[in-house]
């Protein structure tokens, strides 16, 4: 496994991280969750990724149960903070109250001292940013969080919570999560310059598209029985990615795939692993052997000349 800094900060994230989302506390319980886990953590990945709203909280325990016989310091715990975790008006959102009501919750739930990174689920328009960037400011000064990222944020939103931070004299935002595959690439346009530029680190979730970058679905041939796409309790987002032209483009980067003689698990990893302003890769696993595989993306570097004609045919017209 290898490791990179996140972002410009002085923490070391492994290149493939854990994640928990439409898994742990649903589909799959505790002794499944921490063979995955203990799977990651004997393949060197030392980033574990979770959120307080994944199926409200019982992710967040999974996550921290199985973590526990591992020494603290070994590892980076991430979780994150915004979607509504109750039904009154201020049981959502980034303003002061839900902030810190919410960490001393999660930490609760983690059976953990401190969170090394503490991220902002979604933008707050209704919240101001210095005031949630003070609450955020104010934990890492307690010790309760040692790093602040968010997730999802447009570039302008990130501008100003940077600009802010350093107007004010807060600590500053260190990650970024967004959604960046190769089939969505919205972020390329001005959400990584901006972050290349101010030295934010990409966690990006949702690499493999959901799945539909394994390769494991056809164009023209029916869902595979067991899959996700087959399973209404997870597939809600995928459509957008099961649309013929989408599949036979994974089909026509399979060949490239080939050729280096690695899994399309891997090209599509390698490929998001491209930017030195990427940290990690957040993967989800229904199983060990999941995790085995992704991890092999760690340390692949695609030629320029794959990199080019992985280029084009994902510019082709549908």
């Amino acid at each position: 496994m290898k490791y990179r800094r996140l972002g410009t900060c002085g923490l070391k994230v492994s290149e493939i991280s854990l994640g928990s989302w439409l898994t742990y506390g649903e589909s799959i319980g505790q002794s499944q969750s921490e063979a995955i886990i203990d799977k990651a953590y004997e393949l060197g990945i030392n980033f574990f990724d979770t959120a307080n709203v994944y199926h409200e909280g019982a992710a967040e325990e999974i996550v921290g149960k199985a973590l526990a016989k591992y020494e603290r310091s070994s590892y980076v715990l991430a979780t994150k903070v915004y979607f509504p975790m109750g039904e009154g008006p201020n049981d959502g959102g980034l303003s002061r109250k839900h902030i810190i009501e919410q960490c001393e919750a999660s930490l609760k739930r983690l059976g953990t001292d401190y969170i090394d990174l503490y991220q902002c689920h979604r933008y707050d328009s209704e919240a101001p940013i210095e005031e949630t960037l003070r609450a955020l400011d104010d934990l890492v000064t307690q010790g309760k969080v040692l790093y602040v990222g968010v997730s999802s944020w447009e570039a302008h939103h990130i501008a100003d919570a940077v600009h802010t931070a350093r107007q004010f004299n807060l600590d500053r935002i260190v990650s970024n999560q967004p959604h960046y595959n190769m089939l969505d690439r919205a972020i390329e346009k001005d959400v990584l310059p901006l972050c290349e530029q101010e030295g934010i680190g990409q966690v990006v979730y949702c690499p493999l598209a959901q799945g539909v970058l394994t390769g494991k679905y056809k164009p023209g041939a029916p869902v595979p029985e067991g899959t996700r796409a087959s399973d209404a309790s997870t597939n809600m987002f995928m459509d957008r990615f099961m649309q013929e032209h989408y599949l036979r483009r994974v089909e026509r980067l399979r060949l490239i795939a080939d050729r280096n003689g690695i899994s399309m698990v891997q090209l599509a990893l390698a490929w998001i692993l491209r930017y030195d302003i990427v940290s990690s890769c957040i993967i989800g696993a229904s199983r060990p052997e999941q995790v085995v595989e992704n991890s092999k993306a760690s340390g692949v570097k695609l030629s320029e000349e794959d990199l080019k004609e992985i280029d084009v045919i994902l510019k082709e017209e549908a």
